[in-house]
This record gives structure tokens, C-alpha cells and sequence, in this order.
């Protein structure tokens, strides 16, 4: 058989699917337009069918290109891996993002449950705010990503949820009856902040951001200080310094799933995926905590 599917031009038409269009696809790969659209032409070439046809002003997928698409994913997956395998030094480090809430508590878990999942690879953590973790993921730099959200796109696989839980200093009082909560924040965008101020204005309870930080040690210093209280994630064990709340209305948990770039071995993604639901579903004993608590994980 002379015709043959060649891998980049299998990367760029997923590429085109992945990114939503031939110019998104083309920046990411880092080639020219005319390049990507050449590549499909080359695989309509091979197949002897078109793949993409016009609609309007833009294009879409027809009922060959879908099903090509389905198939072009597995295949540039084991390519990968193969390649992968005979590759020591690309094999051997995984980076994998989450925020700092996850840094004290939820790391060292998850090294330790890693070192049994992914043997022979070497576990690197990218520690930043959701926002930058997403433009890291976008841009390849993270081969997996834990984010708060629904797994509504294919990359992400639902692992788990996040139980959250208020929490306070030692002395810190509530305000007298009429006065409003003071809320240590953290800044925009932020999961946490929109679960805790969502929470308290379902049960009408009057609040006031008392303080307002970018980073998790501003908010805990805040609440140490006796600021206010603050919605926090963490594994069944209260920061140091500070005291869970169980006088103030338990908000719902956030779900938690995990993104794996293009390119990543499927057996590395679900073997971490396993590892995360197992510590999710793993309660943490503490010695006097009012709520059990399964995970630190921030916006």
C-alpha cells in the first residue's frame, strides 16, 4: 500500500480540533496557516475523502474527518509513547500543576502516592494561581493539571471533590448579632472566594471582606491575626495557628479534575488519575478536627 498517514500532519488536524480552527492550531504548533491546511490536504490526499468542509465563513469537521479524528488521537498517543519509552531523559519527568493551597497539605501525598503509579518517571510540581496554570497548560509547559471545575472538555477526567471548611484564630470572636461577617478573601478569580461568599449569601448572613490577599500566606496570616474567618481546603488538617468552624454553614464541595496535555501517555494520566481518587476517597485522621476534610486544593 504507497498511501501512508503521516504523523504531522495527524498532529496538526488535531491540532485544528483541539484549538478550534486552522489559525489557533497553527500558533500553537508554531507553523504557518498555509502549512496546517496543507497537512489536511495531505491526509484527505491519503484517505481519498474530505475531511473539512466550508460553512459560512468557517469549517467544520465532515462524518470522515470525526471518525478519522477519533482515531488520529490513538495513534498519536502510542506514537508518542513509543517514542517515549526508548527516550530515558523525556521520559523521566512528569510536571504536573496545581495552586499553593495544594503545596503544605496535598503535595506529599501525592508524591508519596505517585512513586507507586507512574514508576520510572520523575514527579515535578508547578505551584502558581489557577489563572497561570491554565495559560502553562495551554502552552505545554504542564503535562498535567489539577483544576476546580467539571471535566466538560475531553483533556479532563473528574477525579474527585474538594470538601471545604471555614476556619479562624483561636480567639478570634463572632460579631455581635446584626454586624456582618468579616471575610478574608482571596483575590479575583478565585473558586474559594465565589464558593465562600456564595455560601454565606444563600443563608443570608451579612459579610464585609475584612482583607484581601493574592496569595495563600496573606490569607492565613489575615485570619491569624484575627481579621476574620476565611473558606479553606485542606487535608482534614487545620493550618497551623488556626481553628476550624463549625458555627458557620458547611458549603458544597468543588469538583476537582485532572487536564493531560496532547502528547501524554495514557497509562501515565490514568495511573495519576487512580492515585487522585484513592486520596480523595482516603479520609485523613486529625486529632480534634469538627468536620472531616479530604483535600487542600485553591482556585
Amino acid at each position: 500500500m504507497s498511501r501512508t498517514l503521516d504523523i504531522a500532519p495527524l498532529r496538526s488536524f488535531v491540532a485544528v480540533a483541539d484549538a478550534g480552527g486552522f489559525q489557533r492550531a497553527a500558533d500553537a504548533l508554531h507553523l504557518s496557516q498555509g502549512a496546517v491546511s496543507q497537512h489536511v490536504r495531505r491526509l484527505e490526499s491519503a484517505i481519498g475523502r474530505p475531511l473539512v468542509e466550508r460553512r459560512g465563513r468557517g469549517s467544520r469537521f465532515t462524518a470522515d474527518g470525526e471518525k478519522l479524528l477519533s482515531l488520529a488521537r490513538g495513534i498519536l498517543a502510542l506514537h508518542d509513547e513509543v517514542l517515549q519509552s526508548f527516550d530515558n531523559e523525556a521520559r523521566g519527568t512528569i510536571v504536573i500543576g496545581s495552586t499553593e493551597h495544594a503545596a503544605a497539605q496535598l503535595l506529599p501525598s501525592l508524591a508519596t502516592a505517585f512513586d507507586g503509579s507512574v514508576p520510572r518517571y520523575r514527579v515535578k510540581f508547578r505551584i502558581d494561581r489557577g489563572t497561570k496554570l491554565r495559560e502553562s497548560f495551554a502552552t505545554g509547559r504542564i503535562d498535567l493539571a489539577l483544576f476546580i471545575g467539571p471535566a466538560d472538555d475531553p483533556r479532563a477526567t473528574q477525579v474527585g471533590d474538594l470538601d471545604l471548611a471555614w476556619y479562624s484564630a483561636p480567639a478570634w470572636s463572632p460579631p455581635r448579632k446584626g454586624e456582618p461577617l468579616p471575610v478574608v478573601a482571596f483575590d479575583n478569580p478565585c473558586a474559594l472566594r465565589d464558593r465562600a461568599l456564595g455560601t454565606l449569601s444563600h443563608h443570608s448572613i451579612p459579610f464585609v471582606i475584612a482583607a484581601e490577599a493574592n496569595q495563600l500566606a496573606g490569607v492565613q496570616a489575615a485570619v491569624s491575626a484575627g481579621v476574620g474567618v476565611a473558606l479553606l481546603a485542606t487535608l482534614g488538617q487545620p493550618p497551623e495557628g488556626l481553628v476550624a468552624r463549625d458555627d458557620l454553614p458547611r458549603p458544597k464541595p468543588l469538583p476537582l479534575a485532572l487536564w493531560t496535555r496532547q502528547g501524554v501517555a495514557p497509562t501515565v494520566s490514568e495511573r495519576v488519575s487512580d492515585a487522585l481518587r484513592r486520596l480523595l476517597t482516603t479520609p485523613v485522621l486529625t486529632e480534634a478536627p469538627p468536620h472531616d476534610f479530604v483535600l487542600a486544593k485553591g482556585a
